[in-house]
């Protein structure tokens, strides 16, 4: 089972530091160099300095993170309690497809384990780049600096039931993002609380939603350390799976390097062979509904701009092409573009696809359009959401989704606390 404890957290004092809305950042692996340069010039302290590091006098980026946080803990920026304590977090937000939702969480240290039933399961594949340099940033700071997003089963919520009365006081502090989204924070020390909550996910298994670098990394990390320690634990921000706010988006494909090729001829057969074709609006390139066994998408070209509804002819067709993998996997129209399109007439191998030769994503519909009609990408396969159940039923399965299979939102916020992973000196 997993081990879920409260943590003696690092965090922004905002009687030095400021308030908790100047200091905040989206996680890392979202951030484009202008907005990391926006956000590092707003204020002095903002996490953008640590977490994504840049030296100015060209030296190493990850030392220079290292000695910038031990100069905000030295100067009282950054304080470490005294006694552990989960943090609970509720954010109000308004989702892509226009619901005003909110999705009730908490923080706290999980330790560190293989990926294994009971325990901890991915349910992505990775890409290798972002795990080397997560890797040498924790190396030199020894601390996880933006926390995992994990979700654990709970039908009665009773560990948020638990939490929830700590709420109704005033937050140790606010973050709205650029999303609109509204973050609200509370430390809470009770032990009856914390007691609660353990009991409630005494025998939970964890579904890593967001952030499967950063436990690799963990990983990693706890065995260059060795033994016994805090090391052996990693931050992670938990939702509930059945929490009425927690969504799931699509994360659409967009593919290049067709051009001057006989690809686009080959795509055009093996899209005929497999798949029903009804030509649509473009703005009903996303199929609606998030799946009812029938296997759909949207597609358009950058040549003819035509939009059109893909639907796999009969499940058979994708039960052949995936004839290894668990039933569910089968179902997942991620994992049936990639096995059909990509690794097929498109010649993608799973290198070009760890790489992103040939590949791209897109989290929003718009963006994804745009990129396609302005010729940026030769074409797109538009998809919809993954139900939740789903999810669980594949990592339940042992297999992992093909990378950025599932978009959740809101993301949470990095800088709102750290988790510490030497002891205090």
């Amino acid at each position: 089972m997993a081990r879920v404890e409260p943590l003696q957290a690092l965090h922004y004092d905002p009687a030095v530091a400021g308030p908790l809305q100047d200091l905040a950042a989206p996680p890392y692996d979202v951030i484009d160099p202008d907005q990391r340069a926006e956000l590092a010039a707003s204020a002095p302290h903002n996490v953008v300095s640590i977490d994504l590091p840049e030296d100015p006098g060209g030296g190493d980026m990850y030392a220079h993170a290292a000695s910038l946080l031990d100069a905000w803990r030295a100067e009282g920026a950054v304080v470490q309690d005294d006694e552990p304590a989960l943090w609970a977090i509720v954010q109000d937000y308004t989702a892509p497809d226009e619901r005003k939702l909110t999705r009730n969480g908490f923080f706290a240290r999980v330790r560190v384990e293989d990926y294994g039933a009971g325990r901890i399961r991915p349910h992505e594949r990775t890409h290798p780049g972002p795990k080397e340099d997560r890797l040498r940033l924790t190396r030199a700071t020894r601390a996880n600096l933006s926390p995992i997003f994990s979700l654990y089963s709970d039908p009665d919520l009773t560990a948020w039931d638990a939490l929830a009365p700590a709420t109704a006081g005033e937050p140790f502090g606010e973050v709205t993002d650029a999303d609109g989204t509204r973050n609200r924070l509370w430390r809470i020390a009770d032990p009856d609380a914390i007691s609660d909550v353990q009991d409630a996910l005494a025998d939970a298994e964890l579904l890593i939603a967001d952030g499967h670098h950063r436990y690799e990394t963990a990983r990693v990390y706890a065995e260059e350390i060795g033994g016994e320690g805090p090391h052996r634990y990693v931050l992670m921000c938990l939702v509930a799976l059945q929490d009425e706010g927690l969504t799931v988006f699509p994360t659409h494909r967009l593919v290049d390097g067709l051009k001057g090729t006989e690809k686009p001829a080959t795509l055009a057969a093996t899209l005929k062979q497999s798949f029903d074709i009804e030509e649509i609006a473009v703005d009903d390139l996303v199929p609606p509904g998030d799946g009812d066994g029938t296997i759909q998408m949207g597609y358009m070209d950058s040549f003819f701009k035509r939009a059109f509804r893909l639907t796999l002819k009969d499940q058979s067709i994708a039960d052949e092409a995936l004839a290894d993998m668990p039933e569910p996997y089968r179902r997942l129209d991620t994992a049936v573009l990639e096995a059909l399109v990509l690794k097929g007439p498109l010649q993608l191998s799973e290198d070009d696809i760890s790489h992103l030769n040939g590949l791209g994503y897109a989290r929003s519909f718009d963006e994804a359009r745009e990129l396609v009609e302005s010729g940026r990408f030769d074409a797109g396969f538009f998809l919809r959401g993954i139900p939740v159940t789903h999810i669980q039923q594949i990592a339940a399965a042992g297999v992992n989704m093909p990378p950025k299979s599932t978009y959740f939102f809101p993301k949470v916020p990095t800088g709102l606390l750290f988790n510490p992973l030497a002891a205090r000196e």
